[in-house]
């Protein structure tokens, strides 16, 4: 049981790390024209890939003692959920995303189910 959500988290940590690293090195540009970055975009943009990539860095810290780390779980997976809910926001307000943005806000909002794997393991 362990195994299985280590394993899970390994691999869906990738998707941080991956977009997070990608992001921090090319900026915006990577999502939308050059022409249309603004210095004040592309900066923030950087800067907040820094902090997806550092979740996928916390979630590996995590992965090997998992049953041991719920306070800090809850708290990656919370903000996890939230990011999804501003995609949710961002859906309802400006429009929809591109399908793989779709995916990652239904991964997002699907993740607090771990929350209750993870409880098994920590009783």
């Amino acid at each position: 049981m362990k195994l299985g959500l280590q394993m899970i988290l390994a691999v869906l940590s990738l998707i941080p790390a991956y977009f997070g690293a990608m992001s921090m090195v090319g900026g915006a540009a990577v999502f939308i024209p050059p022409e249309h970055v603004t210095p004040a975009l592309d900066s923030q943009f950087r800067f907040q890939s820094a902090y997806y990539f550092g979740l996928a860095a916390l979630i590996w810290w995590i992965i090997p003692n998992i049953e041991r780390h719920t306070t800090l779980f809850r708290i990656v997976i919370g903000a996890l959920f939230l990011g999804g809910l501003t995609r949710v926001y961002s859906y309802i307000t400006i429009g929809a995303p591109p399908p793989p943005m779709l995916g990652g806000m239904a991964l997002e909002l699907a993740l607090p189910l771990l929350l209750l794997w993870q409880a098994k393991l920590s009783k």
